[in-house]
């Protein structure tokens, strides 16, 4: 039996109503997705601490993340693991036509550059804008970020406030230090206060 195929009996075994596990089979969606964050925090913990051994683990709990929600949406009529394996295994191709097609693409840069307009198509043929399509649930600084690349690339920049000079990271570091350590001295959240500067460059922004 693959390995995988272990791992998915397990996974239906915890969600049976006939004997399954209580707390397993009370989650849902939205009560699992914390965990499914937390765990991609860990994997990233592990990385950088370069503590391998713990990877591995971390890898084998964020893969479990990936399988619980699956079964849940099994259980829901709406897909399975193998749903999930094939639709990335699909993009993946499609989104490297330059090793499954006959595009030709000489760096890492290059990718990375047809891999967003790639993304970008698809959004387009969806009829999803490319801010709407940035996340509300990413952390608020990585948020305002991807926000901030896409606007720019397009040509959809506000017209309200210029980006900062140019500045290295270590400047840059310095500077969002002291604005949250500013914000915490006054009372203010600065997570929250960057999530709503993001919504209202959202509404600023032009359409595309």
């Amino acid at each position: 039996m693959p390995k995988i195929d272990r791992l998915l009996q397990l996974m239906a075994r915890l969600r049976d109503p006939a004997g399954g596990c209580p707390w397993d089979l009370a989650q849902s969606f939205a009560t699992i997705a914390p965990y499914t964050i937390e765990e991609a925090y860990e994997v990233d913990d592990a990385i950088r601490r370069a503590a391998w051994p713990e990877l591995c683990d971390e890898l084998g709990d964020l893969l479990l993340q990936v399988v619980f929600h699956a079964q849940i949406a099994r259980e829901a009529g709406l897909f399975d693991f193998d749903d999930v394996v094939e639709a990335i295994s699909a993009k993946l191709v499609r989104r490297h036509p330059n090793v499954f097609g006959d595009a030709r693409v000489e760096t890492a840069a290059e990718q990375s550059l047809a891999w967003d307009a790639h993304k970008a198509a698809e959004r387009e043929a969806r009829g999803v804008d490319d801010l709407d399509a940035v996340p509300r649930a990413l952390p608020a600084l990585m948020q305002a970020a991807k926000l901030a690349r896409r606007a720019d690339r397009a040509g959809r920049r506000s017209r309200e406030g210029e980006p900062i000079g140019a500045a290295d990271e270590t400047a840059v570091g310095d500077a969002l230090f002291e604005l949250a350590r500013g914000a915490a001295l006054r009372g203010i959240d600065p997570e929250t206060a960057l999530r709503r500067a993001c919504e209202r460059f959202r509404a600023r922004a032009p359409r595309g």
